[in-house]
């Protein structure tokens, strides 16, 4: 029997390694062990894994999983097509429908059985093969989801601004608070756009270290640094022809703005380690939930540099605002994860629907997808319940007078209060990466 592609094992215990190692090495091509997580992004980046089965406790007399639930958002992240199956001692339902949330494929307890644990690996392999192919099936037609836009005024603004510009090559500016649909909107616009059958790259302005950050979005040269074995594209040139979406443009620092500004005017860019620049034909989509123009005024973000990304601005407004669309987005999402999880005839309670409307929503449309995902999985009938529904209610009443800025300050200051300062934590509830997290926390002073 053929053996599969690349698996990496992360795992504290050097004894498990062995053992572990020694089960796959029958069934996969490349098996590489790893005892902490601390290099295994930077090990993907190099040659990425199909698999990666990954221990959920690596500090010594901390069991929560939280180490696993961060590296394991890491990897979905940075590289979708990998699937991640969680390696624990502790088990309870909790933990293993918080993986299933953050996009692992499969919860394994120690100790295992050869037999189940091969299985769940050769499942996992599948489905990231099978992802691979439907990512180049989608990249070729795309034939992508249609983006849902509700019924509300609001959003119906949305949508008439999108008809107006999509065909053109205008650069966008998406404006929002966390989870409200930035990136879902930036697929729709390049669905529809003339770039269509060109890549669509995004770029999280905000994790990328300030000395990766032209080796990341220019490329780098063979032999321009240490590690640099081979010629590497950067994101502008992976992004050639088609659009690219700047994410979190509000976070990049000052002084790699003009740096930006420049590749953007000049539409060219010099990989690290050449001195011949290469030019990008593509359009800008940026995104943020910043004030941009109050960061002009207190000097934070470079003028020429808004004026550059912000030809049409596309505000979306918080889903409070808009309560008429929460119960189709739901039952939109009852769909999706009725089919994911073998629930397909799932249907939501009028009381439950109920609950739905009156919560404020403060994360938005991710924090009501979370919630209807928990609901499908925890649900043992046909009917969601508002028992199944698993709400947090904000530790401050909702002032609609805040900007945007003041109320992710207060938002990020709530969750390190309730973390204890863990930011780890912090990062995991606010789903945010831990850099997107350490930047925020240095503007606002917390």
């Amino acid at each position: 029997m053929p053996k599969l592609g690349k698996i990496i094992i992360v795992d504290d215990n050097r004894s498990i390694l062995s053992a572990v190692k020694i089960l796959a090495d029958k069934h996969f091509a490349s098996v590489v062990t790893l005892p902490t997580p601390n290099s295994l992004i930077t090990q993907m980046r190099l040659d990425p894994a199909d698999v990666v089965l990954l221990d959920m406790n690596f500090s010594a007399g901390i069991n929560t999983g939280n180490e696993g639930l961060y590296w394991l958002q890491q990897i979905v992240e940075k590289f979708p097509e990998t699937k991640v199956v969680l390696f624990t001692a502790y088990a309870d339902i909790d933990l293993a429908v918080k993986a299933m949330q953050y996009g692992a494929v499969d919860f394994v307890v120690k100790p295992w059985d050869n037999e189940k644990l091969v299985e769940s690996l050769t499942n996992a392999y599948r489905m990231s093969r099978g992802e691979v192919r439907k990512r180049i099936k989608e990249s070729n037609t795309r034939d992508e989801v249609p983006m849902f836009w509700g019924t509300s005024a609001a959003m119906m603004q949305v949508r008439d601004i999108v008809d107006m510009v999509a065909a053109t090559d205008a650069n966008i500016l998406i404006t929002g608070e966390n989870g409200t649909g930035k990136e879902m909107l930036t697929r729709e616009i390049h669905r529809r756009s003339q770039r269509r059958n060109a890549p669509l790259v995004s770029v999280d302005m905000g994790t990328i270290p300030e000395t990766l950050f032209e080796s990341e979005l220019f490329g780098y040269k063979k032999g321009a640094f240490t590690d640099a074995h081979t010629d590497r594209e950067g994101k502008f040139q992976a992004a050639n022809g088609g659009t690219l979406f700047l994410d979190e443009i509000g976070n990049l620092p000052k002084h790699l703005q003009v740096k930006m500004l420049t590749a953007l005017q000049n539409r060219q860019v010099i990989p690290v380690g050449s001195n011949e620049p290469q030019a990008v034909d593509l359009r800008i989509i940026s995104a943020t939930n910043c004030d941009l123009f109050k960061m002009v005024s207190s000097g934070e973000f470079r003028q020429d540099l808004l004026f550059r990304i912000n030809t049409i601005h596309i505000h979306i407004p918080p889903l409070r605002n808009r309560k008429e669309d929460i119960v189709p987005l739901a039952e939109r999402f009852i769909e999706r994860y009725g089919q994911k999880y073998g629930k397909a005839d799932l249907m939501l309670s009028g009381d439950a629907a109920e609950k739905l409307k009156n919560h404020s929503w403060e994360g938005n449309i991710r924090e009501l997808q979370n919630t209807i995902e928990k609901a499908v999985i925890m649900c043992d009938g046909d009917i969601i319940s508002p028992d199944h529904l698993e709400l947090h209610t904000s530790q401050r009443p909702l002032n609609e007078s805040q900007t945007l800025e003041e109320m992710e300050r207060q938002t990020i200051a709530n969750a390190i209060a309730q973390c204890g300062g863990n930011l780890s934590q912090v990062a995991q509830q606010l789903g945010i990466t831990r850099q997107t997290l350490y930047n925020k926390i240095k503007r606002y002073g917390l």
